[in-house]
């Protein structure tokens, strides 16, 4: 798989790393995980920037801004159906396409539908200012 297939909506394996793990000096993910592809932002020379968001396993405390992931959503990404996950949307990493020590042509695991998906970026946007990314270029 090339990267062209990565967009807004697709799930990726990556090796996701947490702004707590950066603030105490961390650049590597501790593991690669289930991570949503929030954004594609086109660049004139093909090395696209990524905004990601990760996909856990463990209740958000209620304070933290993420979004339940539904069943029929579970299955169409390519993830566990008998799980509870949960999109993060109050933390996210930026990578660039062709730079990016981390991102694999074959991480591609799934992609959320449109219906789905729209929403949830369309939450995280009118929230930016509220959240922390970590930078990976």
């Amino acid at each position: 798989m090339s990267f062209d297939r990565l967009r807004s909506g697709s799930v990726i394996r990556y090796p996701f790393l947490w702004v707590r793990e950066f603030d105490k000096g961390e650049t590597e993910g501790r593991k690669s995980r289930p991570t949503a592809v929030g954004f594609r932002l086109n660049r004139p020379d093909g090395q696209d920037i990524l905004i990601l968001f990760p996909i856990t396993t463990q209740q958000p405390k209620s304070n933290r801004f993420a979004v339940e992931i539904p069943d029929t959503e579970k299955k169409r990404a390519g993830l566990e159906a008998a799980l509870r996950l949960w999109i993060i949307l109050d933390e996210y990493n930026e990578d660039v396409i062709g730079q990016s020590f981390y991102l694999e042509p074959d991480s591609l695991i799934g992609e959320f539908s449109r219906a789905f998906f729209v929403p949830v970026v369309r939450a995280f946007i009118k929230r930016r200012s509220e959240v922390r990314g970590v930078n990976r270029r």
